[in-house]
This record gives structure tokens, sequence and C-alpha cells, in this order.
């Protein structure tokens, strides 16, 4: 690990003036103390955000909820505000890393946090989004669990976290504080596709702070719920995964949210089968053609080539479930 400065603040004023000095923030540090120790990450100054008051969570106007930065994973997931408006959420974290994990990691760490992918972590490999212009290594590597929707010829990876696919498919904001003043940004644009600058990895301004998470009002009811596909049941990254979230009302599907992590660069919306299912009544067949369209555009590489077909028969089992036709 590279030598560093350490600096505790205990309001938003430090906070922003340290940043705009090139301080990284650092809250539960479960991300950025691994890459530090890794040399992947080699920040100069880490300035502890902790302290904080960024923790509450709360309904908004309208029926929407409003998540402070701090809370940790597991007081979001735990929250009966959380659990009884938007499950998805809840279970996307449940199933999210160890216990341990998430009594530390913050929500705003969580869409903060870089991909897992091995040549990233891997200092002695190429990769575009540690070391810009170097190459991607995964392309012709072993390239089992990256992406293949929304990828690029400089980078393939994978977002990791699963809470970020929940906020993808209801459609959040991110709220950012800066220098400049207090600013909203939709969570689709917030996670940027790698594109030729796959380095670059949030649309954050320097010394902007994340203060909460807003996920709006939602048509009631609302049904929700995240499936997640891996190779083991406990403290895995996703192959795939899906965030649904139906308004079911007179026998028809009145709104659909959806969403699918672990085979995109960001977790990634499905538009498509998003209108395939609205105004329409709710069975297996719908559910089957619903989900053909969530793997269009899909670029698979030499070892992810399961993944469409997977991609699909995840979202159809969770709109069934979701559905209640299970």
């Amino acid at each position: 690990m590279y030598p560093f400065s350490y600096t505790r603040v205990t309001d938003t004023r430090e906070a922003l003036d340290a940043g705009r000095r090139g301080g990284r923030y650092l809250a539960g540090g479960t991300t950025l103390v691994d890459l530090m120790r890794e040399t992947v990450e080699r920040p100069g100054t880490l300035v502890d955000i902790s302290g904080l008051p960024l923790r509450e969570v709360r309904a908004t106007e309208g029926g929407g909820l409003r998540i402070g930065a701090l809370v940790s994973m597991a007081e979001t997931a735990a929250h009966p505000k959380v659990r009884a408006l938007y499950p998805v959420v809840s279970q996307s974290l449940e199933l999210s890393a160890s216990a341990q994990l998430r009594n530390m990691a913050t929500i705003g760490g969580n869409i903060m946090q870089r991909t897992r992918c091995t040549y990233f972590r891997d200092v002695t490999a190429a990769c575009n989004k540690r070391d810009p212009g170097s190459g991607c290594a995964a392309l012709h590597g072993h390239n089992r669990t990256h992406a293949i929707l929304g990828t690029s010829d400089a980078c393939v990876a994978t977002h990791p976290s699963d809470v970020a696919v929940a906020f993808a498919a209801l459609e959040a904001t991110v709220h950012l504080l800066g220098p400049g003043g207090e600013r909203r940004v939709p969570f689709a644009d917030f996670l940027l596709k790698p594109g030729s600058t796959p380095s670059r990895e949030q649309a954050l301004r320097q010394g902007e702070l994340i203060t909460a998470v807003e996920i709006p009002a939602l048509p009631r009811p609302l049904k929700s719920g995240y499936l997640k596909v891996r190779d083991r049941q406990s403290y895995e990254f996703a192959l795939t995964s899906a965030a649904v979230a139906l308004h079911v009302r007179g026998g028809v599907i009145r709104a659909a949210k959806v969403a699918a992590g672990g085979v995109g660069t960001v977790p990634w919306k499905l538009p498509a089968v998003e209108e395939h299912l609205v105004g329409r009544s709710p069975s297996e067949a719908l559910w089957a053609a619903a989900a053909e369209k969530a793997a269009e555009g899909a670029r698979p590489l030499e070892h992810n080539r399961f993944k469409p077909e997977l991609l699909k028969r995840t979202i159809e089992r969770q709109l069934r479930v979701v559905g209640g036709t299970k």
C-alpha cells in the first residue's frame, strides 16, 4: 500500500473543501480499502465522511422514498418503509456480500463500487479502466463472468452492485452536493457505459458528494422482487439478476419496471421488456414473450455465450414470481 494522508470531517462544507482539493471520500471502506491494498487505487488523501448527517431514510411527498448516502446496506434492507414500499430493494441488498460487509458498506459507496473483473484487479494485466490505453485483457482472456450488454472494444467489465439494479429498474435519482451546489442525476445517467473512456465510471464532477438516492412515487398496488443467479448461494456476484416491479390493476399490467444485473457494463434497464408487458394481462405466455426481448443487442464473448439464454430465463422466472402466476 502506498502512503496517504487521512482526514475526518464533521460537516459537508469540510468534506467538499477536501474533495475539491482532490481528496477521496471514504465511508464504510469495504471497496476502496481493498483496492488500495491491491495497489489498484492510490489516493493521496482519504476524506472520512462517516460522521456526516446523511443517515436518514424517509418517505417523500407523493409516496416515494429518500435513502441517505451513509445509511448502511443492512439498515436499508431492514427499514420498515423500504420493506413495505420496495421489497426489491431489500431483497437485492440481502442477496449482496456477507452480513459483516452489509453492516459496514453504505448505499452511496455501494453504487460507487468498482468492477470485480479479475483483470482490473490484477495490476500486471492490461485494463483500460485501471490504466487508460493499455488494452482490455478480458476480451481474449477468460471472460465467463463478463458483460454482454453495453460493452465496447475498450471494456467488457460488469458493474457488481445488486441494489443498483433495483435502483435502475425503479428509475431512482441520485442527489449530489458539490462546490457548485446541489443537483440531481437520473440513475440511468449516473453510471456510465465504458465507450472509449472506461476509466470514467460515474457522472460526478470534481469534489461532488452523493447525499441520497431517491426512489420516485410509483403507482399502487406495486409488487416487486429481486432474483439473483450465481455460482454459489453465499457471497457471490451475479451471473445474471432481475429486478422487477409490476403495477397490476383490473387484471391488466398498467406499469412495469424491469432491469438486469450481471450482464451489463452498467445495471441494464430493459425498456423493450417493459413495453411488451404494459397493457396486457398476466399470463405464462406473456412472461415468455416479454423475456425473449431481454437479450436484444447482446454481444456474448467466447466464454459467456450462455448468458443471453440465462438472462431470458431469469427475467421470465422473476416476472412469473412478481406477477403471481408461478
